[in-house]
């Protein structure tokens, strides 16, 4: 009797190991690769965009993890600079890279071929690496003049077709242009705002996750 006993403690243990093993391939992970917008500049992290567009995709049924990559003003060169160990950090190849870089760049002035350039390598290394992109545009403010915005604004799409990667045209969408969503600097999203950029971006993003 103590030998069936012990035999059935024994599958039962078996029995309960296996219903407990993970299935299937991991949960995608996604990597938010930018500058202080991506990073939730002034907001405590559970407002930031990566905790809430975590919280959006679970919500829609998808189980992703959402890293932060932001660091407060960093322009394309920077990015650039740090993608590799940042990739790295990240512990696994990640299932989709948002570069949402090149605001910093042009708040400083900075001439849009040299963004450009930044943001060439930076695709070419992701797709190098074999991983999928979403990339997020920018505009350029108004007091820079026509010509400037012309020449930065269009290099995102140029980048996108070079590259044939998904472009997300302008991540402050339905943002920009209303004070009630910034904070008080008038450049970062407050938590609406980060609300709304997320309800703008997610299908998108859906989107790019591949075999989602």
């Amino acid at each position: 009797m103590a030998v069936q006993l012990l035999l059935a403690a024994f599958l039962l243990a078996g029995g309960v190991a296996t219903a407990q093993a993970p299935a299937g391939r991991q949960a995608p992970l996604i990597w938010a690769f930018g500058d202080s917008l991506t990073a939730g500049y002034g907001l405590p992290p559970a407002q930031g965009f990566p905790v809430r567009l975590q919280a959006a995709l679970r919500r829609a049924g998808i189980r992703a993890t959402v890293r932060n990559g932001g660091i407060a003003g960093d322009t394309s060169a920077q990015g650039r600079a740090r993608l590799a160990w940042g990739l790295r950090g990240l512990g696994r190849k990640p299932d989709l890279v948002l570069v949402e870089l090149g605001a910093n760049d042009m708040l400083r002035g900075l001439p849009p071929s040299a963004t450009e350039r930044n943001l060439d390598l930076i695709l070419r290394e992701l797709k190098r690496r074999d991983i999928p992109v979403l990339f997020v545009g920018m505009r350029a403010a108004p007091n820079l003049g026509a010509a400037y915005r012309r020449s930065f604004e269009s290099l995102y799409p140029r980048l996108a077709r070079r590259h044939a990667v998904p472009l997300y045209p302008f991540f402050l969408d339905s943002v920009a242009g209303n004070q009630a969503l910034f904070q008080a600097d008038g450049r970062h999203p407050n938590a609406r705002g980060v609300e709304v950029i997320v309800r703008r971006i997610l299908p998108t993003v859906r989107k790019a996750l591949p075999d989602r």
